[in-house]
């Protein structure tokens, strides 16, 4: 369970990259846990409650994205909360609101193309960064569904990616 330090920090102002890099260890070994479970059993680790690492709101539903390193080549992997419209699904590049952009992020719009899973289900996509009226419109469904979203947004200055994952067709 979180603890009053981890809570604390989500609650700052705007978290520099040096500041997210000093997760409270605790915060470091959540997401590592639930990054394991969610490649070993990952219908188990689909619903996840982030109050374990100080954010509240219940349970949310993840999806394991896989993509390329853009300076290290490898295959890396994260957890992120995803959102649903019809058949379009999208994960925010918030960081919590701090300064820079998760690295996540960078590496999708170095590389693209990634790997969705979704519980059992497993596809290639392809990662673009919604703009304009779409974004307005994603947006809002993302912040009726998770309102700390707002939070986020209001502790930087950059505008926080809207990342749509296009499955082939």
């Amino acid at each position: 369970m979180a603890n009053d330090k981890t809570s604390a920090f989500w609650s700052r102002g705007q978290q520099s990259r040096d500041q997210l890099e000093a997760l409270p260890d605790q915060v470091k070994r959540e997401l590592q846990a639930h990054l394991e479970l969610y490649l070993k059993d990952p219908e188990k680790a689909h619903l996840w409650d982030p109050i374990v690492i100080g954010v509240p709101g219940g349970p949310v539903k993840n999806l394991l994205l896989t993509y390329q390193g853009r300076k290290s080549g490898k295959t890396l992997h994260t957890v992120l909360q995803y959102f649903k419209s019809g058949e379009q699904v999208a994960v925010v590049a918030s960081r919590g609101g701090t300064v820079d952009h998760p690295l996540w992020y960078l590496n999708l719009l170095e590389q693209p193309q990634c790997e969705v899973r979704i519980g059992k289900f497993s596809s290639a996509a392809t990662a673009r960064t919604a703009e304009g009226e779409e974004r307005a419109r994603w947006w809002s469904l993302i912040t009726r569904e998770q309102p700390e979203q707002l939070k986020y947004q209001s502790r930087t200055t950059r505008v926080i990616p809207v990342v749509i994952l296009d499955f082939p067709k």
